[in-house]
């Protein structure tokens, strides 16, 4: 099923074909997801989204049970794109806990806001998105059932769409000031240690690092 909004495809399970083709020549695609809760083993996975740099933008609708996307997971294992997202942290443990994917080639926008903008405390994609790129994003949907049988509504989707929209732009801005003030290589450290912790979240284990 494809609505026409703002360029968006609505799918089921996994990327077809041609989008699979299209997403692997991009050397960047902003992912994020949606699901019934917090806790990775109770709540499962409801929606995955994903954008490459023409705001060219999928919502993968994940069935029940679920247990793999094949063109998705290779799209995300493949380390010669770099994913983008909003604290990849949940979004990675997500997609191994729930599909098996493990996401190779991590840049995380909250990590990066918190190295970048330390003048602030306000690391939200609302408020960073609004900062860098002068956009308000409407969070109105943020609470939804995104596990219901019928599709989704035109403000979920919107909603859904514009989490990983502006990710890519985000990105290239936050790098700028990593780079400007010489933390872009503790940023790359950083992100590489996501999976370590998606995987401790997901064997839920907590604040191990703590005195």
């Amino acid at each position: 099923m494809t609505i026409e909004n703002k360029n968006i495809d609505l799918l089921h399970s996994d990327l077809t074909e041609d989008l699979f083709n299209l997403y692997r020549k991009s050397p960047y695609l902003a992912i994020d997801t949606e699901a019934m809760g917090l806790i990775h083993g109770r709540d499962r996975l409801c929606l995955i989204q994903i954008c490459n740099e023409f705001k060219k933008t999928s919502c993968i609708k994940i069935k029940l049970n679920t247990s793999s996307s094949p063109n998705l997971k290779a799209l995300l294992e493949d380390d010669k794109i770099t994913k983008i997202f909003h604290y990849a942290r949940f979004d990675v443990a997500a997609l191994k806990c729930n599909l098996e994917i493990n996401t190779k080639n991590i840049f995380c926008t909250k990590i990066a806001s918190k190295l970048a903008r330390t003048y602030t405390n306000k690391h939200g994609l609302k408020d960073l998105i609004n900062e860098l790129l002068g956009i308000e994003l409407d969070k109105s949907s943020q609470s939804s059932d995104w596990g219901s049988n019928e599709d989704l509504t035109k403000d979920q989707l919107e909603y859904a769409a514009n989490d990983v929209r502006y990710l890519i732009e985000a990105m290239h801005k936050l790098k700028v000031i990593l780079e400007r003030e010489n933390r872009y290589k503790l940023a790359q450290k950083c992100f590489e240690t996501v999976p370590v912790h998606a995987d401790l979240d997901i064997l839920k284990f907590s604040n191990i690092f703590e005195h």
